[in-house]
């Protein structure tokens, strides 16, 4: 069996910084050694890894077609294809009867990933029509970089032009003239710092708003009305927005409140008692949001009013408006809550028949219609995008993503746990399994991520159920530093308050152990980003107690990250972690950092995965840290680390490749579980 790679050891305070130097032979050779280590450890899964994946791939409908979205004269939709990695993109006209059936005969082809891709990566950043339905924007990286190269499409004669223009973000606003384009370019932080303005045929482009702070971060969309055009400057905890007409691209933008600090608000633009007004979602009487509006020709701070108060108990997540509703989106008691005000009738709220679920408005479709699309979905339950007649509340079932295959959803069973954190919080638990699996002590995947505000609420899963159909249990464990419970959940996990997240992720372990869901060498845990900081934290602290970690592009090299403001997004990321040149801040992340915490211990079996060309997370991070734990730890057990050398944050972009990549990571799973099959 082939050895596994060491790495060379440097002397000063970091030992393996050398892998920092990117596209060097000596750390290309490294990364694929690596690489070739995990091939020939999993070479005897060869077999199960193809089965695993044939098998993930025979539950997905691999020839199929999206819900139609119906806009102006057209019908919007996506077609799947067997075999091809990217969805395609067309339109057809709309039927006069209202209906969204399809005249194919019609049918326009907008985009074709699989071609553009050519085998390569792919990510479209934005895919977006003009308003007069004569031109499509869009946007492409092919490296995983996030960085975008923007084209515009001539849809009638299908001429396409790239726009010269570098170091964008790949976002890509139309203005109502059907010729004038925004667009953010990066900075050399990989920031969103400003808004450029660009129309069609002419030279260059002109600057709209630039934000130098590099805690900001700086977008621009159209209002639900689709009158208005916003720009948004955003730090982790204060915003700033400037509006302008999207029938005026060329009017100077209009604050509606300067910054201040820890002030947060989200402006749209719709319509109130039949009167064009701004709605602004505001954290300014509290962290849970209030809903204001104001009259379109007095947009500015002084002139808000109260519509929806701010309530101590549930958040207020987001606001969606239509000509004849207004749809709030709440969170209360660790579940997602969608409220529906109609102009002419009295507020409800759906009604839906999971205990644990995920929900969110999905398509509000046209402004003008009269009814929106809602997504939702559980962990035993398919996505299924429902139609809700806004003046009724009548809910229609449109499109269940589809389970090729034998599969029936109540044979699997979901559930919701609470641990208790060692400062008494009750910590959520999403769970679910087989009826037959529950009982008994199982082998469980247990996820978590507990940052940013994120909600990890409960989703469905086509490959899950390999997992679950071999006698496994999986379960989210809700920590504090995610969204889950609200914007106070999420502070009491951040800064200052970080261990929280790592301490209620080990009280879930042990609430599963003892209430007898698994035992410790059957616990499996698992989190990507800032969710494989948590992986590799709560490996240095408890070990012992969990059975096999994975680590997707893991954020574990947390304190040289946060000291290097040349790195993308190190200086918008001090308002999460804090700013290490504060003495006491770099103690505290010093404390937890995974990667200066690895010590001689023993650990379970590891599987950690990197994207070259990742922005986010660098690639070093994951290496750094696994050359460590082979230097340092005191056991032999299974330590892989995968480099995907043509990806980036989100891994490989095409559908089949992402199936690929399940069926190594369960692979992995059954192979360190001694698990035949």
């Amino acid at each position: 069996m082939q050895d596994a790679p060491i790495a060379r050891i440097e002397h000063g305070d970091d030992p393996y910084r050398w892998l920092e130097n990117r596209d060097t032979e000596e750390v290309l050779d490294y990364l694929k050694a690596e690489n070739a280590f995990l091939d020939a450890q999993m070479a005897p899964q060869a077999e199960l890894r193809e089965r695993l994946f044939q098998e993930i791939k025979g539950r997905i409908r691999e020839t199929d077609l999206s819900l139609p979205s119906p806009w102006g004269p057209w019908l919007y939709y996506r077609r799947t294809t067997a075999g091809d990695e990217y969805p395609r993109h067309y339109r057809c006209p709309r039927p006069a009867d209202g209906s969204l059936t399809l005249d194919e005969q019609a049918e326009q082809l907008l985009l074709d990933p699989n071609e553009l891709a050519g085998g390569g990566f792919l990510s479209i950043g934005t895919l977006s029509i003009s308003q007069d339905h004569a031109r499509l924007a869009y946007s492409l990286d092919t490296e995983g970089d996030e960085i975008y190269r923007l084209f515009v499409k001539e849809l009638a004669s299908g001429e396409v032009t790239e726009l010269p223009f570098e170091q964008c973000d790949g976002s890509m606003t139309w203005a109502n003239d059907h010729q004038t384009l925004f667009f953010g370019e990066l900075d050399d932080t990989h920031r969103p710092h400003r808004i450029l303005r660009h129309r069609l045929g002419e030279a260059g482009a002109s600057e709209v708003y630039h934000d130098p702070d590099g805690r900001y971060f700086v977008s621009c969309y159209r209002s639900s009305s689709e009158r208005q055009l916003v720009i948004l400057s955003h730090s982790k905890t204060t915003s700033e927005a400037w509006v302008l007409p999207a029938d005026a691209p060329t009017a100077a933008p209009v604050c509606l409140a300067p910054r201040q600090e820890d002030h947060e608000y989200f402006p749209d633009h719709g319509v109130w008692n039949g009167e064009p007004c701004w709605f602004i979602r505001t954290n300014q009487d509290g962290i849970n949001y209030a809903l204001y509006r104001a009259s379109e020709g007095q947009p500015t701070r002084e002139h808000w009013q109260p519509l929806v108060p701010h309530d101590p108990q549930v958040t207020l997540e987001d606001a969606s408006l239509n000509r004849d509703a207004l749809i709030l989106s709440l969170r209360e008691n660790g579940l997602p809550v969608i409220e529906v005000r109609p102009a002419q009738a009295d507020r409800y709220r759906l009604a839906l028949p999971d205990a644990a679920y995920s929900l969110h408005v999905s398509d509000t479709l046209e402004f003008d219609s009269p009814t929106i699309r809602v997504r939702y979905e559980a962990l035993n339950r398919p996505a299924q995008i429902r139609q809700l007649e806004l003046a009724s509340g009548a809910q229609q079932v449109l499109k269940e993503t589809p389970v090729e295959g034998p599969f029936d959803p109540d044979a699997y069973v979901s559930e919701r746990l609470w641990a208790t954190a060692p400062d008494g919080t009750r910590v959520p638990i999403s769970l679910v399994a087989r009826r037959e699996t529950l009982g008994q002590p199982a082998p469980l995947y247990l996820y978590g991520y507990g940052a940013y505000g994120h909600s990890l609420d409960p989703w469905f899963s086509h490959g899950r159920l390999s997992l679950l159909d071999r006698g496994f249990v999986f379960a989210i464990a809700h920590v504090r530093g995610g969204g889950d419970l609200g914007e106070a959940w999420y502070r009491a996990g951040k800064l200052a308050h970080k261990r929280n997240t790592f301490t209620d992720f080990i009280a879930c372990a042990e609430h599963l152990i003892t209430e007898g869901y698994t035992r410790p060498e059957r616990l499996a845990i698992s989190g990507g980003s800032a969710g494989g900081l948590l992986i590799g934290a709560v490996l240095n602290m408890r070990p012992e107690l969990f059975g096999a970690a994975i680590a997707d592009v893991p954020f574990v090299d947390t304190l040289n990250t946060m000291l290097n403001p040349d790195l993308p997004l190190t200086v918008t990321e001090y308002d999460e972690w804090g700013d290490p040149n504060d003495p006491q801040v770099h103690a505290r992340i010093r404390g937890y950092a995974p990667y200066e915490n690895v010590t001689a211990q023993a650990y379970p079996p590891i599987l950690a995965v990197a994207g070259y060309n990742d922005s986010r997370v660098q690639y070093w991070e994951a290496a750094k840290w696994v050359a460590r734990l082979r230097a340092t730890r005191t056991d032999d057990n299974l330590l892989l680390l995968k480099t995907e050398l043509g990806a980036g944050h989100g891994g490989m972009s095409g559908r089949y490749q992402a199936l690929k990549d399940a069926a190594l990571e369960y692979a992995f799973l059954l192979k360190v579980f001694a698990m035949a099959d």
